[in-house]
């Protein structure tokens, strides 16, 4: 068929809005056109896809090929579109059944020898995509932080070749599944027992953690002050999965993802003085979560205060 339509997401903050990739094949003179509001990274995906397809094994149709990425006043940006541009040129070419992408979202960057890179924000597409009724594929690195959703199949693959087969149902993908012995095995907090001594320090830190209040810690340097703030989250009462899912999904929009080893636990973030607001608060043509957006569910501490910028 001449048209096929792979489902897929775009993330705005936090969330992950759905994103329909139409590759629509026509007659003319070959060429390659990405429309939809797409920023450069995305428009270059034309490059990319085309020798992902070739080098693994499928023919590029020399053909006037339309990708259109639907919802068309949503921006779209990185590389997370070459996975499902590739699959949808491969299923209006013929080469893969269309019939397969009904129920199923993949995102993916694809490098140039067809294999797949990770990308950002894995978790909040997975959740968006269980809300969805659908199934997700994604690249291999992000195959465990997919599965902490627990609300949608995941299916991983390494490459372009691999996510076309499952399509072809001549080599399935095995459904990953959660492995719980990571989320039981996350790295303990710090004890507030270590200390020795501060006895006033300790019930007022005890105090703030029963109460949720916010605490000021103030005295000479050298006295245990982030010694001791850096014990508060240890304190909290244990996150509930609603809660860790809120704080995994907002850690993994950042460059280096989610940390496993972080799943369940309270954030402590601890931003230098000389941060600038845009890196406290977040933001940004394409919103990224700054210190007090990493710091949710946790504990943010500002040491030397009065010395952060916005204070002066």
């Amino acid at each position: 068929m001449p048209l096929a339509i792979v489902h897929s997401r775009a993330l705005t903050g936090i969330q992950a809005a759905g994103v329909a990739v139409e590759c629509d094949l026509g007659p003319g003179l070959p060429t390659f056109a990405v429309v939809g509001l797409a920023e450069t990274a995305v428009k270059e995906a034309r490059d990319r896809v085309r020798s992902a397809i070739q080098n693994s094994g499928f023919e590029f149709p020399a053909r006037r090929m339309v990708v259109n990425l639907a919802p068309a006043d949503l921006p779209k940006e990185g590389g997370r579109f070459d996975l499902p541009m590739a699959i949808g040129i491969l299923a209006a070419s013929g080469q893969l059944p269309a019939a397969a992408l009904e129920k199923l979202e993949m995102i993916g960057e694809l490098a140039l020898d067809g294999s797949l890179r990770p990308v950002t924000g894995t978790l909040s597409s997975a959740l968006a995509a269980g809300q969805a009724g659908h199934a997700i594929l994604v690249p291999q690195g992000n195959a465990r932080e997919a599965a902490f959703a627990q609300s949608t199949p995941v299916f991983a693959c390494a490459n372009l070749a691999q996510a076309a087969a499952h399509l072809r149902g001549t080599d399935r993908l095995p459904e990953v599944v959660c492995d719980a012995e990571s989320l039981e095995s996350a790295l303990p907090y710090l004890d507030l027992r270590d200390v020795r001594g501060q006895e006033s320090a300790k019930r007022a830190l005890i105090v703030a953690a029963v109460g949720g209040h916010h605490l000021l810690l103030s005295g000479p340097p050298g006295t245990g002050k982030s010694m001791l703030a850096a014990r508060l989250p240890g304190l909290l009462p244990p996150l509930h999965r609603s809660e860790a899912l809120e704080v995994a999904a907002i850690h993994s929009l950042q460059g280096d993802g989610f940390d496993i080893r972080q799943w369940g636990r309270r954030p402590f973030r601890s931003p230098h003085h000389s941060a600038s607001s845009a890196a406290l608060v977040g933001g940004g043509s394409h919103p990224r979560p700054g210190e007090i957006s990493l710091a949710h569910h946790g504990i943010l501490f500002l040491d030397e205060m009065p010395s952060l910028q916005y204070c002066q």
